[in-house]
């Protein structure tokens, strides 16, 4: 998989210069919607199944400030799937010093709101993934 690059704008930055710890969720948007893209399931296909996909859970661990114009390269891999969640992990670096690691979890939503059961309703995705997975152990 190729990473995502998100460089720092300076309206994402704060009084003191240093990126708002708030913009990070947004990045991990930005760098899951590339990922789920490159593998084949992007947004629209969630959609064309009826499907939608909220964050249930976040984690991050910053571990180093990043400021404008700063070039962060976000790595995203499964950390976890299964029937009706999965789990994302970022690592974000810049000039190969980490600066974030993170997480975020999801579940698999039909149009009533009810939980899906992803290998019987998109066993494609559902494989792609458990794929993608055994590939980080």
């Amino acid at each position: 998989m190729k990473p995502y690059y998100h460089k720092v704008q300076y309206y994402e930055t704060d009084k003191m210069q240093i990126t708002s710890h708030t913009n990070y969720i947004r990045f991990m948007e930005e760098a899951r919607s590339d990922y789920l893209e490159q593998i084949g399931w992007a947004y629209d296909q969630f959609e064309a199944n009826s499907m939608i996909s909220p964050v249930t859970k976040v984690t991050a661990e910053y571990k180093k400030t990043t400021t404008f114009p700063d070039l962060i390269k976000i790595e995203t891999s499964v950390a976890k799937v299964s029937k009706y969640r999965l789990v994302l992990k970022y690592i974000m670096t810049v000039d190969d010093q980490l600066v974030c690691k993170a997480s975020s979890e999801h579940c698999f939503l039909d149009n009533e709101h009810q939980i899906i059961n992803l290998p019987k309703r998109v066993p494609a995705f559902y494989d792609r993934l458990v794929e993608l997975n055994r590939q980080e152990l």
